[in-house]
């Protein structure tokens, strides 16, 4: 892959784990809402400590934004980034991926798996093509949530939060099961978004098949996730 020089322009924290980057576009770059790239410090020792990141921003826009959450714990590259000032150059890759939009569905996303999802609900309200699209953003806490405001706007009534281990009142406290899938999609004839960590995807494209849906409307990231398609059980 083509490496390309960028610098930091801003850089603040969404909430206490995820930082937004902005940064600067190289000339001609292009990337598809939804895909990936991939990241190093470009400082002697660091440029071969590379770690994939998604794009949140849009291919028509002056900079180039990611969304990163931070693993502040141990020494690792989200680390490095988070103490970076403005200024610093980074190392980018030119973007790939096999996330894109197929049709109208129904987003499934947990933690850090919204971010493609921003980016691609970000370019479908801009081309007035969004009404037909559903978001079910998984979290353990609220505050563990990023973009609500943003997400309330582009998706209105068709957001939909669930969270694994705090009681908010107007939300629920569960995880995603199949029940849940059928009390909340009332309609399976459409396209399927899922990401997330990969024990969390592989678990929503089972029940998605359990409940009979065609394995060619399941959209995930398939490039070194090891995530497979189950046999699809006929529709009762």
């Amino acid at each position: 892959m083509n490496k390309h020089v960028v610098s930091i322009v801003d850089s603040h924290y969404l909430n206490k784990d995820f930082k937004q980057f902005v940064l600067t576009k190289p000339k001609g770059y292009k990337f598809i809402p939804g895909q990936s790239v991939y990241v190093s410090i470009n400082t002697q020792g660091q440029q071969n400590d590379i770690r994939p990141f998604t794009f949140t921003g849009l291919n028509n826009w002056d900079t180039l934004e990611l969304i990163i959450k931070i693993h502040s714990g141990y020494d690792g590259l989200t680390n490095k980034l988070d103490k970076l000032p403005v200024g610093s150059e980074l190392l980018i890759t030119d973007a790939w991926g096999t996330f894109s939009y197929k049709g109208d569905g129904v987003f499934i996303a947990a933690g850090s798996g919204i971010t493609p999802f921003i980016a691609i609900l970000r370019d479908l309200k801009e081309k007035n093509q969004i009404s037909g699209d559903t978001l079910i953003y998984s979290n353990q806490m609220k505050d563990d949530v990023i973009m609500e405001n943003e997400l309330s706007y582009l998706l209105g009534p068709n957001l939909h939060f669930v969270f694994t281990r705090q009681n908010v009142i107007g939300f629920r406290e569960n995880r995603i099961d199949e029940i849940y899938l059928k009390e909340t999609i009332k309609n399976f004839n459409q396209h399927f978004y899922v990401c997330g960590p990969a024990e969390f995807v592989q678990n929503i494209i089972s029940m998605l098949s359990n409940l009979g849906i065609e394995p060619q409307t399941i959209i995930f990231e398939k490039k070194g996730t090891g995530i497979k398609l189950p046999d699809v059980k006929p529709k009762t």
